[in-house]
């Protein structure tokens, strides 16, 4: 059986209060992530932006958004892992 991919798309939102190491070692943990279970289209940066309602006492957030292609459970895992990691505010994973 031919193995299926599927395209995704997925926002998180890093806590500012890891300083900007902190920041991009996040993001470059869950790039490298990404990458190695699936392919990567496309990683836009859009930097920091006030939170619509505070989380974790937090007002600001670093915002990143990915488009990648994967196979269908690994969204399931990529959810996990943004659950258990600190610096996480927020993420959401849809797919296309």
């Amino acid at each position: 059986m031919a193995k299926t991919i599927s395209s995704y798309e997925t926002i998180f939102v890093v806590d500012l209060q890891l300083g900007d190491e902190g920041v991009a070692a996040v993001i470059e943990k869950f790039k490298a992530l990404i990458a190695e279970n699936g392919t990567i289209s496309e990683v836009n940066e859009w930097g920091k932006r006030r939170l619509a309602y505070p989380i974790n006492d937090q007002n600001d957030g670093y915002y990143v958004y990915v488009t990648f292609t994967a196979a269908p459970d690994f969204p399931a895992e990529l959810n996990r892992v943004y659950h258990i990691t600190e610096g996480i505010l927020r993420s959401v994973v849809v797919s296309k």
